[in-house]
């Protein structure tokens, strides 16, 4: 059962498939994103109705129906695993120290509004500049650094709302 994706359909089925199995499916590529499949000896037409390639969603029309299909692959268990999310934007609240370090510069204020990029301050470890990013749309809550300050590593540095 090792390295095999998952499709959630309509958030109710869930099926399981390795890379071989996708590779042997007799699937017709019929252009305008209509597609041809015969699986089991049955003849299925289908049509893509929307697609998102960074959450790897999609949306599929079969006989008038359509089905909304989430893929979870091997990748995704592994940075689960590690802790991390492949949808930080939606649930990261804090930043913290990454590394220990010296705070250089502050480039954000309690109250500021920022966008997912911007450089909320320079952090220096290891006599390297270390530019802290914005991972969404947000508004500073809190900063608890101040230039000049020795951090270690996993202190909380800003708070957003």
């Amino acid at each position: 059962m090792k390295n095999r994706s998952k499709a959630l359909v309509n958030n109710i089925q869930e099926f399981s498939f390795s890379q071989k199995e996708v590779d042997q499916l007799d699937v017709l590529d019929q252009g305008n994103d209509h597609y041809h499949l015969v699986h089991e000896n049955k003849s299925i037409e289908m049509k893509l109705i929307d697609r998102d390639f960074i959450h790897r969603t999609y949306s599929i029309s079969i006989n008038a129906h359509v089905y909304k299909i989430k893929i979870h692959g091997p990748l995704d268990d592994l940075i689960k695993k590690m802790g991390y999310s492949t949808s930080a934007s939606k649930v990261i609240d804090s930043i913290i120290a990454p590394m220990p370090g010296i705070i250089l510069e502050l480039k954000v204020k309690k109250g500021q509004a920022v966008k997912e990029g911007d450089t909320l301050l320079i952090l220096e470890a290891m006599k390297m500049e270390n530019a802290i990013i914005c991972p969404k749309n947000t508004v500073i809550k809190e900063i608890y650094v101040d230039v000049g300050e020795t951090v270690d590593k996993n202190k909380l540095l800003i708070d957003f709302q």
